[in-house]
């Protein structure tokens, strides 16, 4: 599990549940990103059933993809139930659609953490001339730099 998931839902598991921490915070990861892949692909073929609780949709940032793939290359069926990415959740949450039929027809889900050597001008400049709202995942403590090549 992640650090997004509330630890109360891990008391709904079955009590011979085994329970493996995967969570990832900026720069501190307690497992990388391969081992976790690993793991899963391990004990599944072991015959383990294998749960990768998650906070959110996995397939939003959540790395999902690259685990999915993991174990379709080692020919294990898996079955993903995605969550609400927080991009929907929070602006929800606080009232704000992030369409509305009158002010915003598309919507941009969007990391702060560019590629190195990616050019961040061209790359911010492109999303303020594109949709007309945009989720920003990862991006606190970049917002001042955000805003000045957005703006």
């Amino acid at each position: 599990y992640d650090r997004f998931v509330n630890k109360e839902i891990l008391n709904y598991a079955s009590l011979s549940t085994k329970f493996f921490y995967c969570g990832k915070e900026p720069h501190r990861h307690s497992l990388p990103q391969e081992e976790t892949n690993k793991m899963m692909v391990t004990l599944a073929k072991k015959g383990h059933i294998v749960t990768r609780l998650k906070g959110g949709d996995p397939f939003v940032f959540g790395r999902g993809g690259e685990e999915a793939e993991e174990l379709a290359c080692h020919n294990i069926h898996f079955e993903i139930i995605p969550g609400i990415t927080s991009g929907i959740a929070a602006p929800a949450y606080a009232g704000i659609p992030v369409t509305h039929r009158d002010y915003s027809s598309s919507v941009a889900f969007v990391t702060a953490v560019n590629k190195p050597g990616m050019d961040k001008g061209k790359y911010w400049q492109h999303l303020a001339n594109g949709p007309e709202t945009l989720c920003i995942y990862m991006g606190v403590k970049r917002l001042s730099e955000i805003c000045e090549l957005l703006i």
